[in-house]
């Protein structure tokens, strides 16, 4: 169970860095959107944690860190995409 919350807190997360950062014409790809959150959560997350001095527990700077991980993981696959095509 504690892993499908994760996997859903990290779609979640990776949706509204997608949502922050515009999604263009298409809608949310879901794709980016839990790899970005997984990836974005555990580093910034942790991060953010550690920082503020919680340790690793749920705390608000560890959310905070999360969607800040999620915009800096989608913002560099977003522009990864578009220097690999041109």
């Amino acid at each position: 169970m504690l892993i499908i919350g994760i996997i859903l807190f990290g779609m979640l997360v990776g949706a509204a860095a997608q949502l922050i950062l515009g999604r263009g014409s298409k809608g949310i790809d879901w794709t980016m959107a839990i790899v970005a959150g997984l990836v974005g959560s555990f580093v910034g997350g942790l991060l953010a944690s550690l920082v503020a001095g919680d340790g690793l527990e749920l705390r608000p700077s560890g959310i905070i860190g999360s969607i800040v991980g999620a915009l800096i993981v989608t913002a560099i696959w977003r522009w990864s995409r578009t220097r690999s095509t041109t």
